[in-house]
């Protein structure tokens, strides 16, 4: 048995970390720019989508079958026997459904795949655990209960934005309360919960609030537990590395990752936002 590990873009993983893993491969989704489509990280940048995105048409799309048919060729050439496919939740994003409509009548894989129920480093987390899982040569059947606990119980994802108008505008807004934000400065705590869908953890007065709300959460959640860190940026990566640092002398961190965000995902925050992800390790 040999298992690689497919995901897709959602996942914010780098080209540099995807290239590192052989057993790793991403799909990625598209961006619409005026009817004129994009792969993801590959062919836009975030900084191209952030410059356009108040003067352009710009949307999501699901991944081109093509891209992942050509993508499971290529692991079942490469003498992979097993993939365990890990995606966007189903609740935010058409993509596992567009996968699992390829992936039913693929031959020569046995192919499991996991909703994870999530995005971003919340889902990159996922990947980055079943690639261990996988060095660890951890029977394949234990796969799911392990992901389960490890996105259920063991993690921890969030962001706060300066608008909600790109997720109105996008339909991703979900349970997210809603229009007296704007008007009163009121900036949410944006989780996505057990189903799938984005729900608001907390509020605050102004953008700063929402972060110390934030970093109160990861305390409470974690306490002096071993973690790993991710701090998602739009276009603010000298803010999000010192937000990364104050987060270093309040929890136990072992890494601390600065990324900023894919722009599949930043068409629907804007460019004025932060996320933080935690996992137990």
């Amino acid at each position: 048995m040999k298992i690689a590990i497919l995901t897709d873009s959602g996942s914010n993983l780098s080209a540099e970390f995807i290239k590192k893993h052989t057993n790793l491969f991403s799909v990625p989704l598209l961006i619409m720019v005026d009817e004129k489509s994009y792969r993801d990280q590959i062919e836009i940048s975030a900084q191209e989508v952030y410059e356009k995105i108040d003067t352009h048409h710009i949307s999501t799309s699901l991944p081109i079958l093509g891209d992942l048919l050509k993508t499971l060729d290529e692991i079942k050439t490469n003498g992979f026997t097993d993939v365990i496919v890990i995606n966007i939740s189903s609740g935010l994003s058409g993509t596992y459904n567009s996968f699992r409509v390829g992936l039913k009548d693929y031959k020569g894989l046995n192919i499991i795949q996991y909703d994870s129920k999530t995005l971003g480093g919340g889902e990159g987390f996922l990947v980055e655990y079943a690639l261990e899982l996988v060095e660890k040569k951890t029977p394949i059947k234990d796969f799911i209960p392990l992901l389960n606990k490890m996105r259920f119980e063991d993690s921890m994802a969030m962001y706060t934005i300066n608008t909600l108008k790109y997720l109105r505008k996008g339909g991703r807004i979900g349970k997210v309360e809603g229009t007296i934000g704007d008007i009163l400065h009121i900036k949410p705590v944006i989780t996505v919960n057990d189903e799938g869908v984005y729900i608001t953890l907390s509020k605050a007065f102004g953008l700063n609030r929402s972060l110390i709300s934030m970093r109160n959460i990861l305390v409470e959640k974690f306490e002096n537990n071993l973690i790993d860190l991710i701090i998602h940026y739009g276009d603010d990566p000298v803010r999000a590395k010192e937000l990364g640092e104050k987060l270093t002398t309040v929890l136990n961190v072992r890494t601390v990752s600065i990324s900023q965000l894919t722009p599949v995902l930043g068409v629907h925050t804007g460019a004025d936002m932060f996320a933080y992800i935690a996992r137990k390790v």
